[in-house]
């Protein structure tokens, strides 16, 4: 049955910055195969940033594997232009297995790796012996969740952007001096530079909700410059997988 729930809480960075999001890494991810009573699960999961992309997955899972006769699968994606925070889109289906066997299991895994736009769908090829609602549960909650042990992850976070405009003769310098300090403390990363006539402009990002880099120009330039704000960037990062 459809559902709508409220994401996972993220793990939240230090120094005060916004949480993450965890989700798959983009691109194919590995098949599992797990086998009970002669039936085969065949599990893989995916990133879907929306709808559309989750149900395009399952319908090419269900082409790959057309004689199969379950394609049970579970997704948790955001809403359209809603804001950091809202209650996701969670969807579920059994695909012909006893209600509430297949597709509410997948998704109560998903639920509980804190992963958003993510889809899993599980395809069944019958062994020709019943394994009842009780085993239906288990077998359809452990495929769900070897997938997603085998699946590649990233963490999500969204860093601000800072541009520090300095003559030219100081701006190599004060890159240099940057770097160190970002290298040092790892939240503050120098993004680029632009060079001018007479000026240089160097792109910082920091941690949304971190501390401002004013302190830190300000007395690496004897307060001759200050960095403006020009917006923000998502950034995505690799993580181990949890298997």
């Amino acid at each position: 049955m459809p559902a709508e729930r409220p994401e996972p809480a993220s793990p939240a960075p230090a120094g005060g910055a916004a949480p993450c999001r965890l989700t798959l890494a983009p691109g194919e991810q590995p098949e599992t195969d797990l086998e009970v009573k002669r039936s085969h699960f065949l599990a893989r999961a995916e990133r879907a940033d929306d709808e559309d992309a989750a149900r395009s997955f399952i319908a090419r899972i269900r082409s790959r594997y057309p004689d199969a006769r379950h394609h049970c699968s579970a997704f948790i994606v955001p809403q359209p232009g809603a804001a950091p925070g809202s209650p996701a889109i969670e969807r579920s289906s059994d695909d012909g297995e006893p209600s509430g066997t297949a597709g509410q299991p997948i998704l109560e895994v998903l639920r509980g790796s804190g992963l958003t736009s993510a889809v899993i769908v599980v395809t069944r090829y019958f062994g020709g012996t019943l394994l009842g609602t009780g085993g239906l549960v288990r077998a359809y909650s452990e495929a769900a969740s070897r997938a997603l042990a085998a699946a590649s992850r990233v963490s999500i976070s969204e860093r601000a952007l800072w541009e520090v405009r300095v003559p030219v003769a100081r701006a190599g310098r004060l890159e240099a001096e940057l770097r160190a300090a970002g290298a040092a403390d790892g939240a503050l990363a120098v993004e680029g530079m632009s060079w001018g006539a007479s000026d240089a402009v160097v792109l910082l990002s920091t941690p949304v909700g971190g501390p401002s880099p004013d302190e830190l120009i300000a007395s690496l330039t004897a307060g001759g410059a200050r960095p403006a704000p020009v917006g923000t960037r998502l950034v995505e990062s690799p993580l181990r997988s949890p298997a």
